[in-house]
């Protein structure tokens, strides 16, 4: 077989926005990951399906592969002719041990690239407020493992020279600030000198603390703040006070449960991500599409319909999903009307070059749609409701009572995503703020999975609905929603989180 390809890719400080362009290609392409611990977990998500994940980071100095075992990892595995990702945070070539990576490649002949990082060292200061280099302030930056500990014989770190450079920051190098700040106040920095000191820099959980040389040791311990964590020291902190845009985002630090399928969570998570809170993606429910002979036989004879009727994303996609497995295309719906119930149903259909002859106005409900079809005359019309195996009769029911033909097709059922069950319980010991729901399915789910749990634990969480039918569903559990959509949207559901969280 011949030689692979290692591609050495610097994910960034952490933030999944911050991934570049040509890093997600190579994620989804690569057929091994060999990842770092500060590599968020999310960008694994890129990767294709069947792609070989191999974690190697460390974790508090424990590291899970030595270096010499990494390095034989990618030989193996380039020499089996597969491309290779090494996914490090930050930058590869930014002590992240890319070069000595680099070398071993090179002595065994194997090609490889290296896909640069947006480092930590530019990028926690900006999260924090705070411009590593101002023209009002300093000119001059150096950036500086923090890792050598206090009584090394040979430092390799000349602190007298850092003393007089404007802008110094710290990799790493939070269980040294005590020796840091003795050495560098010893080599004459004042120690009025600012200091921030910044953990899971970029992240909604991002932490700060900021003081001087003489007392920044005593406000870390204060703080709590532990490593991952960046030291910045310059007159440039002072900006922070002014620039801090990020931790004053309105939804800053909240810790969130988005409770959607896993396909469907991405849109939720990203907005509200935005909007500075912290995510757990923890699907309550998953979809399998119902594939049997009725499904075949329905869909063969389209042509009868009059109407076809598409309730959610889910029924869209699964929907043509057959469609196209069957070897049909768009034709076969001949002359029948589409119509939907809500804004994300229509915007997905558009993605099939189709527009909707009919949606509700405003209520985005199934109440919605039939008011929507009273004002046409159905009469004996044949109409097609490809849907989920369980839902609201309420549709089909009044639409014959319509004079409507009226057949449900089942093509998807919702089951219980068992596999989340043991994250849940984990992130709820870890303290949450708020849940959302976005159907009546996941909250049944989220409750089968939460067994064993008493419901006093949940009385300080805010409940989130995407509108009335899954609120109802909220009270038959015995849990009245802190917040309502006003529209029955994603959209909606973040613009009534965000305006609950803005009148606290």
């Amino acid at each position: 077989m011949g030689k692979g390809k290692v591609y050495l890719v610097g994910a960034g400080p952490g933030d999944p926005g911050l991934l570049t362009l040509k890093a997600k290609k190579v994620l989804e392409e690569a057929d091994v990951i060999i990842y770092d611990y500060l590599a968020n977990q999310r960008f694994l998500n890129f990767c294709k399906e069947k792609a070989e994940k191999i974690y190697v980071g460390k974790k508090g100095g424990a590291h899970t592969l030595p270096q010499e075992e990494i390095n034989k990892l990618l030989i193996k595995k380039a020499k089996e002719g597969k491309i290779v990702a090494r996914l490090k945070g930050g930058d590869p070539f930014l002590f992240g041990r890319g070069g000595e990576e680099a070398e071993v490649l090179i002595k065994e002949n194997i090609p490889f690239e290296v896909i640069p990082g947006i480092t930590s060292a530019i990028a926690v200061p900006a999260y924090a407020g705070i411009p590593v280099t101002h023209r009002n302030y300093t000119s001059t930056l150096a950036i500086i493992t923090g890792h050598e500990a206090e009584g090394k014989e040979e430092s390799k770190i000349d602190f007298s020279a850092l003393s007089k450079i404007g802008t110094l920051i710290f990799l790493m190098g939070v269980k040294n600030l005590p020796h840091i700040v003795k050495k560098l106040i010893k080599e004459g920095k004042g120690s009025n000198t600012p200091v921030a000191v910044i953990q899971w820099g970029t992240l909604p959980k991002q932490k700060t603390a900021v003081g001087t040389l003489e007392n920044i040791t005593e406000k870390v311990k204060k703080e709590g703040i532990t490593a991952p964590a960046i030291i910045i020291i310059g007159d440039v902190v002072k900006l922070r006070e002014n620039f801090n845009w990020f931790e004053t985002k309105p939804l800053f630090g909240k810790k969130v449960i988005v409770t959607r399928t896993r396909e469907q969570a991405s849109k939720l998570i990203e907005k509200l991500e935005d909007l500075g809170a912290y995510c757990y993606e923890i699907p309550t429910i998953k979809i399998e599409p119902i594939i049997n002979e009725k499904v075949f036989y329905t869909l063969e004879n389209l042509y009868k319909y009059n109407w076809i009727i598409f309730t959610s994303e889910n029924g869209v996609r699964i929907f043509f999903k057959i469609l196209w497995e069957r070897g049909n295309d768009l034709r076969i719906l001949g002359n029948a009307k589409i119509a939907v119930i809500g804004k994300a149903t229509k915007n997905i259909l558009k993605n099939f070059g189709i527009r909707p002859d009919l949606a509700p106005e405003k209520e985005f409900t199934q109440e919605g749609l039939v008011s929507a079809f009273s004002k046409i005359n159905i009469k004996n019309n044949f109409i097609l409701i490809p849907r989920a195996k369980e839902a609201r009769e309420f549709l089909p029911e009044k639409l014959r009572e319509n004079g409507a033909k009226v057949d449900v097709l089942p093509i998807y059922e919702t089951k219980i995503c068992e596999e989340s069950k043991g994250k849940l319980k984990e992130v709820l010991k870890e303290g949450i703020d708020l849940i959302t729901f976005t159907s009546s399915s996941t909250v049944k789910n989220f409750f089968k999975l939460c067994e064993g749990i008493k419901k006093d634990y949940f009385k300080d969480i805010i409940f989130a609905s995407i509108g009335p039918i899954t609120s109802a569903t909220l009270k038959e559990f015995g849990f009245n929603p802190h917040i309502e959509s006003e529209e029955y949207t994603i959209d909606g559901l973040v613009d009534a989180i965000k305006n609950y969280f803005s009148k606290k």
